[in-house]
């Protein structure tokens, strides 16, 4: 007889996060085909049907919730033994999921990935760029070790390690930059391009922008940081971006840079993880670096926009 196995929670997690058989084989690094075998190799196990198929997308039946709702802290308790065995081995090793928001990670990763490298050369950091939400709940279902985003997060699993603070800056045409800067209530005034709801850096730069006020009257969208600055450099508006940001997206831009006036705004960068992680204080060490390379990205921007 056919056994449960930890593949098949594996397989069958997958399918349920994504849907869709070919996406979940792909994310479990096999073809569809032996998914499909092997979710259909489950039902029998079950003896009842997990999944209803659909053209497009696969909706668990109320069996199938049930099932990978028991399933998720089961892979979750492996997952941590596997870590016990990272632990023991001594300094940071092996692979380590690594989440990232999208208005970190090309600044910050590149560094950090270079340093860790150099620190730890048996580390394999396997990132992950997605916004703050999806990591939080990837933290959750340990399919991940760690997240480097803005705090707070406040989830009471996750323990936060704050590591720098990082001001806002303002970025608009050339053409203006012998202009006043604009206070909060004046970038009220002007054709606002932020981020696509979901990023949190957008509630960050709305919530400055509506303080004592109303929201910015008129708003514009892009999906990235670099999207936004070179919107700017076309005349399209202004836009605020954090100072890590800085060095790469406006390098090459036809666009000026400001401090805002005090008090600027600003966020602060952190590190997460699962307070029962067995890595947490492997996790702390990586921390230390992360912190190195923010700081040292900040005062890169920093030195962009001293005067002279």
């Amino acid at each position: 007889m056919t056994r449960l196995t930890i593949k098949h929670l594996r397989y069958f997690d997958a399918l349920a996060r994504h849907g869709h058989f070919g996406r979940a084989a792909e994310d479990c690094a096999i073809s569809q085909p032996a998914l499909s075998a092997q979710i259909k190799e489950l039902e029998q196990i079950m003896g009842a049907s997990l999944v209803e198929r659909g053209a497009r997308q696969a909706h668990l039946t109320a069996l199938g919730a049930e099932f990978v709702a028991r399933a998720r802290p089961i892979l979750r308790a492996l997952q941590e033994l596997e870590s016990l065995g990272r632990v023991a081995r001594g300094p940071l090793s092996g692979h380590l999921r690594l989440g990232v928001i999208p208005t970190i990670a090309p600044y910050l990763l590149p560094g950090l990935i270079r340093a860790a490298t150099r620190r730890w050369p048996d580390l394999d950091i396997r990132p992950r760029e997605t916004v703050t939400s999806r990591l939080i709940r990837d933290l959750a279902e340990a399919r991940l070790d760690a997240a480097i985003l803005a705090l707070p997060v406040s989830e009471p699993f996750l323990h936060e390690e704050e590591l720098f603070t990082e001001d806002f800056v303002l970025v608009r045409p050339a053409a203006d930059a012998d202009r006043p800067v604009p206070s909060a209530e004046g970038l009220r005034e002007m054709r606002l391009l932020l981020l696509e709801e979901g990023h949190c850096f957008r509630d960050q730069a709305l919530e400055f922008c509506a303080r004592n006020g109303p929201a910015p009257r008129e708003l514009m969208e892009g999906s990235s940081l670099a999207t936004l600055v070179q919107m700017v450099g076309a005349g399209m508006g202004v836009t605020l971006i954090p100072e890590m940001a800085v060095p790469v997206e406006t390098r090459a831009a036809d666009v000026a840079l400001a401090p805002l006036a005090p008090p600027r705004p600003q966020r602060t960068i952190g590190m997460v993880w699962r307070k029962t992680s067995p890595l947490a204080g492997q996790l702390a060490d990586l921390a230390e670096c992360v912190r190195e390379i923010g700081l040292a990205a900040r005062e890169e921007a920093r030195a962009m926009m001293a005067p002279g």
